[in-house]
């Protein structure tokens, strides 16, 4: 099991990503857009937001490094853009160590069903640290 590295970019992920790609001699890189996403009824995506990255993925000399854009309107630190993704086939591992790290955190998002993963959750711990979680199952594959 490892923990991977989640970077996110302020408009310009798609442009890094590829760089990266070649960079590193990977494949090509897998991206999905916001605008790709299911629409929740009740929100109208931005039209700036259709084309941004929501999530692409390469795999850099054996480890995962995971992208996406900032949602517009959402901060934006150069230096605090990168997150940790615990990513996990066992739910059970995901919800403990979800509960141990958010004691003292603070939970951005609780652990729920998503259309790309069907455990996702998310929050900064106690030492200021972004975690991000997910079920590796099906559901996505990038």
């Amino acid at each position: 099991m490892a923990v991977d590295v989640y970077l996110n970019f302020n408009g310009n992920c798609r442009e890094a990503a590829e760089f990266y790609a070649e960079v590193f001699k990977t494949e090509k890189p897998q991206i999905m857009t916001f605008g790709e996403a299911p629409q929740h009824p009740d929100f109208t995506l931005p039209e700036e937001a259709k084309d941004l990255v929501m999530h692409t993925r390469l795999n850099i000399n054996g480890s995962n490094v995971m992208f996406s854009d900032t949602f517009p309107g959402s901060p934006f630190t150069v230096g605090n853009n990168i997150s940790l993704a615990f990513v996990s086939k066992n739910e059970e591992e995901i919800s403990s160590v979800f509960d141990a790290l958010k004691e003292g955190g603070n939970v951005a998002m609780e652990l729920q069903e998503t259309f790309w993963s069907k455990c996702y959750g998310s929050l900064k711990d106690k030492f200021g640290i972004e975690w991000q979680f997910s079920h590796e199952g099906e559901e996505l594959k990038q």
